[in-house]
């Protein structure tokens, strides 16, 4: 198989991780017999310094003519005057939030598995763990408050903003299906997470969740709300199979839920729109702190191209080689400094990549 693939390295820890993550791919393709051809674009705060602005009409048009997108991380450093001390959208973030909304990617898969290997890590007690927990968080990604409507007004003297939260029920109902459909290949469970007890946009997406529960019998649905959500991840995380939420929530209680397997840098995410095409990347930031240090945990970005094997490619097979062989690595001992523990072996960004490909 021949694959396009656009990747955006973006800023910080961005093209650390991408390169290891390629390295990956190019074993998995030397083994398997495919072709992965890569084209690199700028997004983030890389494209603001070349182009004045986060995200450019040449890029989106390159990932939109790609069969995939895989992406390092953007933003930086808040202190960075040159990048915030701008309108919001010419931010770096704002070109994350433009991409999505141009590749139309409004479901956003986010697994939170606990790796027996780093249960040490898990700032949860072991009787709170148990047996560990294999959760996929299907936040929506294109509406809600992050795509209302918003303004920043006087009013008698005194600053007001406001930030509109809003979603129609197509918009409930295709995350909905697709959020159902993963939990049939999963343990038949949803659980729907809102504030209908304050929110009318919540009292819709409860109402229009039932409804296509109705489509899939063998899947047991419950409603959570999200305060409840978030107490629940860190009181008995084993019980989560499917979390279905909107995208403010979705992006708070997956971060939850990256920080509880150990460390968000292992954690990967697809983004899919209406067909097969995905943006795959890491749930993490670009954390500039450690940027070119070779301290970066690439594993996260290396599970994010295992997706996209899967989801964009049909490449069943060859994910589930890219995810076995992170097993393995990690069942050797090899730990980035983030996930490092007492006995193990400490390696770099370079060396952690180096591991996994030789085990493809």
């Amino acid at each position: 198989m021949e694959c396009r693939i656009v990747t955006i390295p973006g800023d910080g820890i961005g093209p650390e991780i991408v390169r290891e993550a390629c390295k990956v791919l190019d074993k998995v393709a030397q083994v398997y017999g495919h072709s992965f051809r890569y084209q690199e674009v700028l997004m983030g705060g890389c494209s603001i310094d070349a182009y004045g602005v986060p995200l450019t009409e040449e890029a989106l048009k390159a990932a939109r003519e790609s069969d995939a997108v895989l992406l390092g991380a953007v933003g930086g450093d808040v202190g960075n005057s040159r990048w915030y001390d701008v309108a919001p959208n010419l931010r770096p973030e704002a070109g994350l939030l433009a991409i999505r909304k141009g590749l139309n990617l409004f479901a956003n898969i986010r697994p939170a598995y606990l790796y027996r290997e780093l249960a040490e890590a898990c700032p949860l007690k072991k009787e709170i763990i148990g047996e560990g927990f294999d959760m996929v968080i299907m936040r929506e990604l294109t509406g809600g408050l992050y795509f209302g409507e918003r303004h920043t007004e006087e009013a008698g003297g005194v600053l007001q903003a406001t930030d509109t939260l809003t979603y129609n029920e197509n918009e409930i109902r295709r995350i909905a299906v697709k959020a159902f459909g993963i939990a049939m290949k999963r343990r038949k469970s949803v659980i729907s997470v809102d504030k209908a007890n304050v929110l009318d946009s919540s009292r819709l997406w409860r109402k229009v969740v039932e409804e296509v529960a109705k489509d899939y019998p063998e899947v047991k649905l419950e409603h959570m709300l999200v305060d409840n959500c978030a107490m629940q991840l860190v009181m008995n995380p084993g019980q989560f199979d499917v979390v279905l939420t909107e995208n403010m929530f979705g992006d708070i209680l997956s971060d939850e839920a990256s920080m509880i397997t150990g460390s968000i840098g292992m954690l990967p995410s697809a983004s899919l729109n209406e067909s097969r095409f995905g943006m795959y990347e890491p749930s993490h930031g670009s954390a500039p702190d450690i940027a070119g240090k070779d301290l970066a945990n690439p594993i996260a970005t290396v599970l994010s191209a295992a997706m996209m094997l899967r989801y964009s490619f049909d490449l069943d097979k060859e994910a589930d080689a890219i995810e076995s062989a992170v097993q393995k690595v990690l069942t050797e001992g090899y730990r980035t400094p983030d996930i490092m523990s007492e006995g193990c072996k400490k390696v770099g960004t370079i060396q952690m990549g180096n591991l996994i490909a030789e085990r493809i």
